[in-house]
């Protein structure tokens, strides 16, 4: 059982959302204002974001496991409350529906959306009201993820371990490759879409503006950084001890993500051996793997599934999101006749706000294999332990032992 794990529960337009945390060690200084209220606003951000988020403020009330500033060990639990509920009483109400009820009131749709859960949930779970699929299947569910993950962000902070997110295309729209600042999301949140190449972003702004007086959507490619982590998390005995499998599988869980690459991904397919593995060189400065160094990083960070203590770098692709405004085809549910998918309200693109949830993922599983690694109750044991292994890469020297 993992360290570090967490669960969210809520639908789209329910009541709100729920966050749980468990594992996070005993006296790790947490204030939500401070802490995780900044990444919930950070993911509502972006160029391309439909009017759900001018009518959400997200901020996450704290429910347990925290007692005057600090976690206690116990789980952690939040709620980011939906303002728009109050909208959507009748149709998201828990209660069965009222005699006389008028249908529409309980706004339903019946007929799928290619490219989302709606038809394939409506088959699993036998349904035939496809709101009872989409509103769970909903991105909004990542609020809740991103919360988790900002639990997680701290845990790793307190370690010297960042991680941050750019966006590397958005429709055909490719940034030129930049060297990645030390302050990364500092320097990509200044950009509506969240990119470093300021002159692509604005050729990105308009492709989404062509998109949207169009009816159409657009996807793109992130890329998540995180630097300081040591050499060792991870490894290679176990196919579900791989990290690089891990946070793989953890990106491609953000909704409409359809791939993900670490390091160069599958542009090291195409080149040879000798320009894709990264030579080893003596490295004085590299105290968290051991005074050795990379001469580049194209494994992003991982080798035979443990960190190397290069920067660990992966990417998203995310498809566009399929609800359009000109709907593609579908079929009603109710009596198998043609028509056109339903419409429900989004985003034209949600790239830039996706590269701040698969940070949150990222988070999620250093942390937890941070404490695989290290062990402990209480940050004074988790530091102590840090320090201890940093130390001892540094000792460890050459030569026989």
């Amino acid at each position: 059982m993992p360290r570090v794990s967490f669960r969210t529960a809520g639908e789209s337009h329910g009541r709100g959302l729920v966050a749980l945390v468990e594992g996070m060690p005993a006296g790790l200084s947490l204030v939500v204002e401070r802490d995780v209220d900044p990444e919930l606003r950070r993911r509502q951000g972006g160029y391309g974001r439909g009017r759900r988020m001018q009518i959400e403020s997200d901020r996450a009330e704290l429910i347990s496991g925290v007692r005057l500033g600090e976690t206690l060990g116990s789980p952690i639990a939040m709620l980011v409350w939906n303002r728009d509920w109050e909208n959507w009483q009748t149709a998201m109400s828990p209660l069965p529906t009222a005699e006389g009820e008028n249908p529409k009131a309980l706004r339903p749709h019946y007929l799928p959306r290619p490219g989302h859960a709606d038809l394939v949930g409506a088959l699993k779970y036998d349904r035939r009201d496809l709101r009872d699929i989409l509103e769970r299947a909903s991105a909004r569910e990542t609020a809740a993820r991103v919360a988790c993950g900002a639990v997680a962000r701290k845990l790793l902070s307190e370690l010297g371990i960042r991680v941050g997110s750019h966006v590397v295309s958005i429709g055909p729209v490719q940034a030129d490759p930049l060297p990645v600042p030390p302050d990364l999301n500092g320097a990509a949140d200044v950009s509506p879409v969240r990119c470093l190449d300021a002159h692509a972003a604005e050729r990105m702004m308009a492709e989404i503006d062509g998109a949207k007086e169009r009816g159409d959507t657009l996807g793109g490619v992130f890329e998540v950084v995180a630097t300081g982590a040591p050499v060792g998390l991870g490894s290679y005995v176990s196919w579900d001890a791989k990290l690089d499998g891990r946070l793989a599988g953890a990106v491609m869980s953000v909704q409409a993500v359809k791939g993900v690459e670490i390091g160069l991904g599958f542009e090291g397919a195409r080149r040879p051996g000798s320009e894709v593995h990264d030579p080893i060189v003596r490295a004085e400065d590299a105290v968290r793997s051991g005074g050795l160094g990379r001469v580049s990083n194209r494994a992003g960070g991982l080798e035979g599934g443990v960190t190397t203590g290069q920067p660990v770098v992966v990417r998203g692709a995310m498809k566009p999101i399929s609800t359009l405004r000109k709907p593609l085809a579908s079929v009603d549910l109710r009596d198998g006749s043609a028509g056109a998918a339903a419409v429900e309200r989004s985003d034209v693109c949600a790239v830039p706000a996706a590269a701040v949830v698969a940070e949150s993922m990222v988070a999620l599983v250093l942390a937890d294999a941070l404490m695989e690694k290290l062990g402990g109750d209480s940050m004074t044991e988790v530091r102590r332990n840090f320090e201890s292994y940093v130390a001892y890469l540094g000792d460890r020297g050459f030569g026989e032992r």
